[in-house]
């Protein structure tokens, strides 16, 4: 968080939000600290929702609120729907346990449920709870009902059912509108549909917004926002019968509940023509998040999604919004999308970001993401002759300075494509011998596409034990570069053979970067998949920890089978 280059406004708001996060453990873990590790969400929850609280009243980042949405609950999310998810108050048994439960339940799920509590009980009424909960148990140790007591005494909300539901539960449940119109386009009938997943079937109660959107001039703007209490497999909203169908009908508005929603037909359709027209930088957060929910469930093609980017990113204004987007695209790009058209995608990609760059206002934020969104993703040789230009200086975008560390980054993107040397790369950390170079020229190096280059950088890291942990999560980012993919098939085997050494000779911090690193998710196929399920079914008494790790390596390509085959669909 010491800048020496010029970083995305993304990245600035997260050292705010990282700070006040810090500070709010001075209330929240050390004012009171949680009795045992299965209330730890008391200190990180309330951390996560605190600081966004703070950042989004108290700084110049009013959108606080959208990033929340954008990257706390997209990380939320992602982990509620992996087979190691776990209730927001966890089992621990031993410390290993506590280890992996630093996550984004605990975090960011955690933190968007406190949210929705707010929401629940009144966000005045919140605070007085959690005031007279610090003053009732401070310098000593709570769990989970000495808080629920002084919340449900300030709202008159009776909140242990509300608790069983929430805290004591895993899952994600799916909100979609049921919606019916006359033929003059006035609604007759509105209801929410609430679904939960077979292997997690709680059905939850939400607070929940209701947004109807309709086109004005060149903006989507909010004409209509309902407020209710959403609970049940169905809930129907007579307050919305009489009133004319919108342009697009946006459940969770305001983002109050934590659930994943869906756009009903048309809305969807309004979404993909309009989504850079929404007016408000949080509902259009909503949308972006949908649709890519929608797209990691395989209920639209992977391709559309790029599309949907690619038409749509160039006119966003929230940094973190572009910075989730952009990851997301190039995953899509990189592994959702049907093998067959793969590269032409990458190509595709790398293309239209490209041209995003060069269209951005000079100096702009969104410059700077697309640049190094580019090179992350160049593919192609005359990706790799932009690439090269901008680094030597050829090529000047207008308000875009080549300052060290984009210039490094320049450099990772040209020895992925094998346009530079392992002699190119120690001379340039010649020239920066520091700890930020260190780590940029041992991603590099892990990134050169041959084997001689894969099998040393691997070497370094799994036969030495030496390498610092900022060393090791760099070079294991080259390692699995997307250019090298094919080269990754010799490394499943050996992934394999070192999970268990490496798990009982290194530390969990560092054993956690090497198994989630080095595992060759580009790959993304049926092979790995396989490989995968045989390890977890030849050691089921390996230790729980590591088994889970190993566990969510594989649902991240099952997943992306399914949806490479409704992509090819």
């Amino acid at each position: 968080y010491v800048f020496r280059s010029k970083v995305t406004d993304a990245v600035k708001e997260r050292r705010v939000v990282t700070i006040l996060h810090e500070l709010a453990h001075m209330w929240f873990g050390d004012l009171v600290t949680m009795r045992w590790w299965n209330d730890l969400w008391l200190n990180e929850s309330f951390a996560e929702w605190a600081s966004t609280m703070a950042t989004a009243e108290a700084t110049e980042w009013t959108e606080a609120w959208t990033t929340f949405n954008a990257m706390e609950k997209t990380w939320a999310y992602r982990q509620d729907q992996l087979p190691s998810t776990h209730p927001v108050v966890a089992q621990i048994n031993d410390l290993e346990d506590v280890q992996v439960n630093f996550d984004g339940i605990t975090y960011a799920k955690g933190g968007s449920v406190l949210k929705q509590l707010a929401a629940w009980v009144g966000i005045e009424e919140f605070f007085a709870g959690v005031a007279a909960y610090f003053k009732k148990n401070e310098w000593s140790n709570t769990e989970l009902s000495d808080l629920l007591v002084e919340l449900e005494r300030t709202s008159g909300r009776e909140l242990s059912t509300w608790s069983k539901k929430w805290l004591e539960t895993a899952g994600v449940n799916t909100l979609s509108p049921e919606i019916a119109t006359s033929d003059d386009g006035i609604i007759t009938r509105f209801a929410v549909v609430q679904t939960a997943p077979a292997d997690y079937p709680t059905i939850r109660p939400h607070r929940l917004g209701i947004g109807f959107y309709r086109l004005q001039g060149d903006s989507l703007v909010c004409v209509h926002h309902e407020e209710l209490d959403v609970d049940g497999d169905l809930t129907e909203v007579p307050q919305l019968k009489g009133l004319a169908r919108p342009d697009l009908v946006l459940l969770n508005d305001e983002d109050l509940a934590y659930a994943k929603i869906r756009l009903d037909e048309h809305s969807l359709r309004t979404a993909i023509a309009h989504l850079k027209d929404i007016s408000d930088p949080l509902a259009r957060s909503l949308v972006w998040g949908a649709a890519w929910d929608q797209t990691r469930d395989g209920e639209t093609a992977a391709s559309d999604y790029v599309d949907l980017v690619l038409r749509n990113i160039g006119s966003e204004t929230e940094s973190t919004t572009v910075r989730t987007t952009l990851g997301q695209l190039q995953l899509a790009a990189n592994s959702y999308v049907t093998p067959a058209t793969r590269e032409a995608t990458r190509a595709r990609v790398a293309d239209g970001l490209w041209k995003l760059a060069q269209q951005a206002q000079p100096g702009s934020d969104s410059q700077l993401q697309f640049v190094t969104a580019f090179a992350s993703a160049a593919s192609t040789a005359a990706h790799t002759q932009t690439v090269t230009a901008l680094r030597d200086g050829e090529t000047v975008l207008e308000g875009l300075t080549i300052d060290t560390d984009l210039s490094w980054q320049l450099m990772v993107s040209l020895a992925a494509a094998g346009a530079v040397t392992a002699e190119d790369i120690d001379a340039a950390l010649a020239a920066d011998n520091t700890a930020k170079g260190g780590e940029f020229a041992a991603q590099a190096r892990a990134a050169l596409p041959t084997l001689e280059a894969k099998r040393a950088a691997w070497a370094s890291l799994i036969d030495q034990a030496d390498a610092p942990n900022t060393i090791v999560r760099a070079a294991a980012a080259g390692f699995v570069h997307p250019a090298g993919r094919e080269l990754l098939s010799e490394f499943v085997a050996p992934y394999f053979d070192m999970l268990l050494p490496i798990w009982e000779s290194r530390t969990y911090q560092i054993a956690q970067y090497l198994i989630v690193g080095l595992y060759p998710a580009p790959l993304a196929d049926v092979a790995l998949r396989d490989a995968t399920r045989s390890w977890l079914a030849d050691h089921q008494d390996a230790p729980p920890a590591l088994r889970r790790l190993v566990a969510e390596n594989l649902a991240g390509v099952e997943r992306a089978l399914a949806v490479q085959e409704r992509d090819a669909e």
